[in-house]
């Protein structure tokens, strides 16, 4: 249900100026028709000498600016920035964590969950240059098994922040991840050690189509103490964990259609939680002919063509999703300076049917563009229902 735009912010701006129980908070994004003056805020507290100040950093496209609020201008800074037409608020308190995305028609959506956090001491959590709490400490011995460096273990701990919020509603126990794709299965593992806290425990199989990946993957798992956690040889397409039935599934980094071929075994499976982390797209940059008018300057160049057919081909994998009653959101996985395949796309299954538009949007992307894409015709069953038209049916090519 929305809620007027005036009630949300009021709430975040609360939360902003509770110095004592704010953790950090990210203004980001843009409202339709307008544009803030920063390209993104980031809000936290720390303890200065002089005492508790709120940091306000504004992110321009060429730097950003930092500021120490002292406690008797907090209030007039956020309700200036509360005015900026951000498009999104992420604001972490020590209870909560309040998401606000603001619609279209300039209402807000909005999302409260309790904050998942080990208990840091007040000093650490305000520290001016405190260390940012990691989801696995990084003495531990899977990093040590797995040789993972400074990089990969910022990327494991990236990793499970955005599993973490899907998973924290799923009650079964033990819970059943399945890895699609699993390959050298440092996040597979990682994502089981983390998971095996929960209460009921985890089961984790990789499925990894290379015998060497899957036998090295079970030394390292057994050297390290990962009970629940296996490895089996095989496809993707004909992928069977044997695990009774699967609630989160995992694809990270599959090449080019096995990102799809994931995708679509998890749809099958009616996962309730869906991460993958396409790598190559070269289905639809095969397909992509002259560009409609006035769009030629998106593909005239090599490089930009190669990037363009990317962003195409997640856009349309994400209206699928949609179309097939999943929630989803694409997310940056890790910074671009680890990795250029830095996107996730996480999806969390509603049951939903979609609305006219999301058809609609697909209708018009794969019409005008001429393309039909691997997941729509892995899910021609599944999309049956829809009649979409000719032109944009999930038919052979």
């Amino acid at each position: 249900m929305p809620t007027p735009l005036p009630e949300a912010l009021a709430e975040v701006r609360a939360a902003l100026t509770d110095v004592d129980r704010l953790v950090r908070a990210v203004g980001a994004g843009r409202r339709r028709g307008a544009r803030p003056r920063w390209r993104r805020v980031e809000l936290r507290p720390v303890d200065l000498k002089a005492g508790r100040r709120l940091q306000v950093v504004e992110h321009t496209e060429t730097g950003a600016t930092t500021r120490n609020l002292e406690p008797a201008d907090v209030a007039g800074a956020v309700d200036v920035l509360l005015t900026e037409p951000f498009g999104n608020w992420h604001v972490e308190t020590l209870e909560q964590t309040l998401q606000i995305r603001v619609t279209k028609k300039g209402e807000a959506q909005v999302h409260r969950a309790a904050t998942s956090r080990r208990t840091v001491a007040p000093s650490a959590l305000h520290a001016h240059d405190r260390i940012k709490p990691r989801l696995i400490e990084p003495d531990d011995p899977l990093f040590t098994v797995l040789g993972a460096d400074a990089d990969k273990r910022r990327q494991v701990d990236a990793f499970l922040r955005l599993l973490e919020p899907v998973v924290r509603r799923l009650d079964a126990a033990p819970l059943r991840v399945v890895d699609l794709g699993c390959g050298n299965a440092y996040l597979t593992m990682a994502a089981h050690r983390y998971l095996s806290s929960r209460p009921g425990g985890v089961r984790t199989v990789g499925v990894e189509l290379r015998e060497d990946l899957v036998a090295r993957s079970a030394e390292r798992a057994a050297a390290v103490g990962l009970d629940g956690l296996s490895f089996v040889p095989g496809t993707i397409a004909q992928a069977d964990p044997g695990l009774g039935g699967v609630d989160v599934v995992l694809a990270l980094h599959a090449c080019d259609t096995a990102t799809d071929e994931a995708l679509a075994r998890a749809v099958r499976w009616r996962a309730p939680v869906v991460l993958a982390a396409p790598c190559c797209h070269r289905d639809l940059h095969r397909q992509l002919g002259a560009a409609p008018h006035p769009y030629g300057a998106l593909t005239r160049q090599p490089i930009l063509r190669e990037r363009f057919a990317d962003v195409l081909t997640d856009a349309l994998r994400a209206l699928l999703l949609r179309m097939v009653g999943y929630r989803v959101d694409v997310v940056e996985f890790i910074d671009s300076r680890h990795t250029p395949r830095n996107a996730m796309i996480r999806a969390v299954r509603t049951g939903a049917p979609p609305g006219p538009d999301v058809v609609r949007e697909y209708t018009d992307l794969v019409e005008q563009w001429d393309v039909v894409p691997a997941l729509a015709r892995m899910l021609t069953p599944e999309l049956a229902d829809l009649r979409l038209p000719p032109s944009a049916a999930a038919l052979p090519r």
